[in-house]
């Protein structure tokens, strides 16, 4: 889950936080996070444990010492820097979750899209879109996709739901893009002259 240390101006977020938490719960998902009780990534965490559910929580140690790290987790890993504490995430999860969040989500959304892209990992990344959120983000991709900067497929990999049951449902049925128009693209290309 990649989600805000904040919880937003709106009601909505810290709402559709508890919704998601339950029901991940419910599904008997674990939730593996940033480990914080703080924010979003908190309400989400609280929300599962309270519904009996498994969270682990991936921390770096310079954070885990301003005593923000979840008290009651699963389990909680604590790492030295911030891409040690991505890559154990992206290893330890079988599918990856954007909710509404600030520069930390966006930083994990773009790497791991990045990794679906060149199929270093094939796992489903979704975005939970609560209150239209992501909808400048999704506008930013179209015109990247317009623009051939972003290949209308890999734009197409990215699962995108308003609701958190229709998302883990399209999730569930996600089958990766192949890779191969794509590398034969570029072959044709080549590499420009400078």
């Amino acid at each position: 889950m990649f989600c805000g240390s904040g919880t937003g101006n709106r009601p909505v977020y810290r709402a559709e936080a508890r919704n998601l938490g339950a029901l991940l719960a419910k599904k008997n998902i674990t939730l593996i996070f940033g480990g914080g009780k703080v924010g979003i990534m908190g309400v989400i965490a609280d929300s599962m444990l309270a519904a009996g559910g498994a969270c682990i929580g991936v921390m770096p140690e310079n954070i885990a010492s301003l005593e923000i790290a979840h008290d009651h987790l699963s389990e909680l890993h604590i790492v030295e820097t911030m891409p040690e504490r991505k890559n154990l995430m992206a290893t330890l999860s079988d599918a990856f979750i954007a909710f509404p969040g600030g520069f930390g989500t966006l930083d994990e959304l773009s790497e791991i899209l990045t990794f679906n892209q060149l199929r270093i990992s094939d796992k489903p990344v979704g975005i939970l879109n609560v209150n239209g959120y992501f909808d400048h983000l999704m506008r930013f991709i179209r015109h990247g996709a317009e623009e051939g900067f972003i290949r209308e497929e890999h734009a197409k990999n990215l699962i995108i739901a308003d609701h958190p049951e229709e998302l883990l449902s399209r999730m569930t049925n996600y089958r990766p893009v192949s890779m191969e128009p794509w590398i034969r693209d570029i072959r044709k290309q080549g590499c420009p002259s400078g």
